[in-house]
């Protein structure tokens, strides 16, 4: 297990869609130890969640968790998730303007989210998975899932406006989105 380099916008590999993991090949070595270090690369950066193709390795694997992250004080808990081939699918038209990080981009931003979707992927030991995520979960989920398709969450922000670094968020932009969304936490529950 290892804390690997976070690729930073602009490298190729961040834009090369990822290819699925086939069933013979989730337990190999090489991919329980890709999960290992996408777990510490992630705990280590304090992110929310990280995809494979982040870290160099175009497959379909992404992992999350949010416990007391100082990085996004305002998301509720996530438990240690590893999505294998995961799939996100609307359940409705219900939007939610998000301002997104990446651990790939030094900026945040504006995005919208759907607020429920349904996920389809594969734990780490290949059991099955199919359930409805909401709210800032649910965003969570279209971000990771974004990056394993070439997409980063920049591609996304309609109002250009809204990009900041993290310092000029933190100074300018902060309290305001956090009001807002931890309502909208509130409302929603997750």
């Amino acid at each position: 297990m290892a804390v690997r380099e976070v690729l930073q916008i602009g490298h190729p590999t961040l834009r090369i869609g990822a290819r699925p993991i086939g069933a013979g090949e989730l337990a190999s070595p090489a991919i329980q130890t890709l999960i290992d270090d996408l777990i510490d690369t992630m705990h280590d950066a304090h992110g929310a969640g990280i995809a494979a193709n982040q870290v160099g390795e175009t497959v379909r694997v992404v992992v999350m968790e949010v416990t007391a992250n100082p990085r996004y004080p305002y998301k509720p808990p996530i438990p240690l998730t590893i999505a294998v081939n995961p799939t996100v699918e609307p359940v409705d038209d219900e939007t939610v303007v998000v301002n997104e990080g990446c651990l790939s981009v030094p900026l945040r931003g504006d995005v919208e989210r759907h607020v429920n979707v349904r996920v389809r992927y594969l734990d780490r030991h290949g059991v099955a998975h199919d359930e409805v995520v909401r709210g800032l979960t649910a965003g969570t989920w279209q971000h990771e899932v974004d990056h394993l398709d070439g997409v980063l969450f920049v591609d996304r922000v309609d109002d250009r406006t809204t990009l900041a670094t993290w310092p000029q968020f933190e100074a300018h932009q902060r309290d305001a989105f956090i009001e807002r969304i931890t309502a909208f936490v509130a409302e929603v529950g997750s």
